[in-house]
């Protein structure tokens, strides 16, 4: 495997592999990374697709549902997680995931109707849930993700300085209370409601996270290169224009860059989905029947 002639340099039998192992939306979407545009991807960025292909062991079913017969033990070698395709908080595990190489692969559940085996593993029945071929079960997101960088060493996403990680936990509390305000908003516009007073909170709450990379003088929260809480903080920027939000961060220049540099990262556009995409099943979840398989 190499990169030749400006695209990724594959056997045809190795890609038609590795291809058949992938989840279908990151099929679709990796696929036309390495097909499609190619004079904007540098070297490394399409190696590191050719990489990231490789880390994906299994397919990633339709979701699981009550009655679904449970999984097998977890291979050797790989880590399982639990999630769901549009979950954002399971994004983030995914994030971590693809980004330091850890072969793994992926079960996702209907979180409407979950399957009793899956209560077994994590009694509040939210993901991420990671599994290791030990039966060890971890969850909550900042959890699972602080657990993959200590145990796959690789590629530390986590400062090493006891200061720096101090701080990043600092702002990660302070972005949970960020959260709910997207949920409030925007959920709040499809009933029809008068949303204006949350909108102001979030604009000023925004404004803190604007002011941290104005501190850090650095492109991401953590430095110069993306790292944990920059991966902690994305998968609901990822959502802020189908949520109808973007203009709230239209007084926070420094925010709005670290998302234009976010939506170019490598492990983000292997993970992404499009706005539409997000759209189609925020309104099915919505409307009471979240459609879970939307694209598959």
């Amino acid at each position: 495997m190499g990169v030749r002639g400006g695209v990724i340099g594959l056997q045809p039998h190795l890609f038609f592999h590795i291809k058949s192992t992938l989840f279908q939306e990151d099929s679709k979407r990796l696929l036309q990374l390495l097909t499609g545009h190619t004079d904007r991807q540098s070297p490394h960025h399409r190696l590191f697709i050719s990489t990231f292909l490789i880390t994906i062991m299994t397919p990633s079913p339709k979701c699981h549902g009550k009655g679904s017969p449970a999984p097998g033990p977890v291979p050797n070698g790989v880590i399982r997680l639990y999630s769901m395709r549009f979950c954002p908080f399971a994004q983030r595990t995914r994030l971590v995931l693809i980004a330091k190489g850890v072969k793994h692969e992926i079960i996702n559940i209907n979180l409407k109707d979950k399957p009793d085996w899956f209560l077994g593993k994590n009694p509040f029945g939210t993901v991420p849930v990671l599994e290791t071929s030990s039966g060890q079960v971890i969850y909550e997101s900042p959890i699972t993700c602080e657990f993959l960088d200590e145990v796959y060493p690789e590629k530390q996403l986590c400062p090493s300085d006891p200061f720096e990680r101090a701080q990043q936990k600092m702002l990660l509390d302070l972005y949970s209370k960020v959260i709910p305000y997207f949920y409030k908003i925007s959920m709040g516009k499809k009933r029809g409601e008068d949303v204006a007073a949350f909108e102001v909170e979030f604009t000023e709450k925004l404004s803190l996270l604007n002011e941290a990379l104005a501190k850090k003088k650095s492109k991401y929260f953590g430095g110069d290169s993306v790292t944990m809480i920059d991966y902690l903080i994305w998968p609901w920027f990822e959502r802020a224009e189908m949520m109808r939000l973007k203009h709230c961060l239209a007084n926070t220049p420094l925010l709005s860059k670290w998302v234009e540099c976010m939506f170019e990262d490598p492990v983000v556009k292997a993970t992404m989905f499009s706005t539409e995409d997000h759209k189609v099943f925020f309104d099915s979840y919505m409307d009471g029947s979240p459609n879970y398989d939307h694209g598959l």
